[in-house]
């Protein structure tokens, strides 16, 4: 079972697009996929159509009470699919789990009795680098950082790195960056060409060659309760999160 975190702590970079789509391409792939939303704002939970208002039981549940794992996850309407809800209660979890045992790895523990059942679990973290994305990354055999194609795009990276070396270190030894993966990208403006020349240069074995392109397709598709390939297949965007599967695939 691979398990990849989803994780960059600026927010508005396409990080739970990129744990949805993914989650749907490698379904369609026929593995069998378990996405888990650990963001308290629940947006790959309403992303593929579940209301977290009707949630009895989320993953927030879990953290204090694993025996509620299997009824806390769904199955959703599309096959090989699975998802471990999120709900805004689980703001509350970076406060609580402070003072519990083994604090950083709930989520590892959580998880581990289900390595028979998915091939790929894809953690959605939350835009910061608290006790939940905490959580996620040791958690994670690998970690994608999505990056949007802007001027302040590597903002925050060298801490973010400073972070996953200090996770590698002390808490998953076996924690590996699977990939930079570019974002929101318009071939319009030579700007976003630059970012990505810049990228590319100074992690030139680390960023994917897929490239996302900004997609009003991609954008839409959460409001309708589907990610972009479900929304329209045909689109850019749909498109490159299918070939970013492939090029995933291609890393195992």
């Amino acid at each position: 079972m691979r398990r990849i975190a989803i994780c960059n702590q600026k927010g508005g970079v396409g990080k739970t697009a990129t744990a949805v789509n993914l989650s749907v391409g490698l379904s369609l792939a026929e593995k069998q996929v378990l996405l888990v939303d650990i963001d308290p704002q629940s947006n790959a939970t309403s992303g593929l159509g579940i209301d977290y208002r009707s949630l009895e039981i989320s993953v927030y549940d879990c953290l204090f009470e694993p025996a509620l794992l299997e009824q806390a996850i769904i199955k959703t309407k599309w096959p090989c699919l699975s998802l471990l809800p999120s709900t805004p209660d689980l703001a509350g979890a970076e406060i609580e789990l402070v003072e519990k045992e083994n604090r950083e790895a709930r989520l590892r523990e959580l998880l581990t009795v289900l390595s028979d059942k998915y091939e790929f679990i894809i953690i959605d973290c939350p835009p910061s680098l608290g006790l939940l994305t905490i959580n996620g990354l040791v958690a994670s055999n690998s970690v994608i950082i999505p990056i949007q194609c802007e001027y302040y795009a590597l903002e925050g990276l060298e801490k973010l790195l400073k972070t996953l070396k200090a996770i590698k270190n002390g808490l998953n030894d076996n924690l590996v960056i699977e990939g930079i993966l570019l974002t929101m990208f318009d071939a319009r403006l030579n700007l976003a060409k630059d970012v990505v020349d810049d990228i590319q240069k100074r992690f030139p074995k680390a960023v994917f060659r897929t490239v996302i392109p900004r997609s009003v397709r991609v954008a839409e598709a959460p409001s309708y309760g589907k990610s972009v390939i479900h929304y329209e297949i045909s689109s850019t965007g749909a498109q490159a999160y299918l070939n970013l599967t492939r090029e995933l695939l291609n890393h195992a």
